[in-house]
């Protein structure tokens, strides 16, 4: 499992890069949607949580990234299925808030109510079984942490206070777990919009202090949409 670690994450390393769209389609040409190699947007709604955290409500997110499906089968139904979530965030909401070490803060907060918000770049790596139209996935998903935020809030007579606090030193840089679920292609053959509901199970606690052991979660309902299409599939 250790190696498997290791590689997925010199995976996610070697393929993300603020212009890895413009690279990717450099670097694979037409062979981008040919049949062998199919790449596009991914995006949608997702929720997360913390595993096993009492009193913690899910969070409501946007996803953005990108997605690869590289053909390993010659029947066309078996594929590798990976990519970059690059815009995601986990977390969650409803939690009770804590003392910052301020009193005056402290007392103004005391009845609040603390959000969560950690911006992960994900990368998961499936395996894609396609049956017809319809298509099963699962595998690991390994995932950098880029920034963290705790969202104090309060209602008071003046309306809601909110204070927001950098938290990303409280938070491992890595994350990992499993990831799996199910989909539809809109039309059969080498590439094709699709639509589907993934699950992220976090099996690394991600919480620096002691204090709490957190682990993520979240439902993914995306949307994959195929670009570059119609470059040359026969020389």
């Amino acid at each position: 499992m250790k190696k498997i670690f290791l590689a997925s994450i010199l995976a996610f390393f070697l393929s993300f890069s603020a212009h890895s769209q413009v690279l990717i389609v450099a670097i694979f040409g037409d062979q981008l949607n040919s049949g062998k190699i199919e790449f596009g947007l991914d995006g949608g709604y997702n929720r997360s949580w913390y595993l096993d955290k009492e009193g913690a409500e899910g969070l409501n997110n946007f996803n953005l990234g990108f997605f690869f499906h590289i053909k390993m089968t010659e029947n066309n139904t078996g594929f590798i299925s990976t990519g970059v979530h690059v815009k995601s965030n986990v977390g969650a909401s409803g939690m009770p808030t804590y003392s910052i070490g301020d009193p005056e803060f402290d007392e103004v907060y005391v009845n609040g109510e603390l959000t969560t918000k950690v911006n992960v770049f994900y990368a998961p790596i499936m395996w894609q079984q396609r049956l017809g139209k319809v298509y099963v996935e699962g595998g690991i998903q390994p995932g950098l942490r880029y920034k963290a935020y705790d969202y104090f809030k309060v209602e008071d007579l003046g309306g809601e206070l909110e204070y927001k606090r950098d938290v990303r030193d409280d938070y491992t840089r890595l994350d990992f777990g499993m990831v799996g679920g199910l989909g539809y292609r809109f039309k059969e053959g080498p590439v094709s919009t699709s639509i589907g509901v993934n699950y992220f199970y976090g099996v690394v606690d991600v919480y620096k202090p002691e204090t709490q052991n957190l682990k993520n979660s979240s439902l993914y309902i995306y949307a994959r949409i195929p670009i570059g299409a119609g470059g040359s599939k026969e020389k």
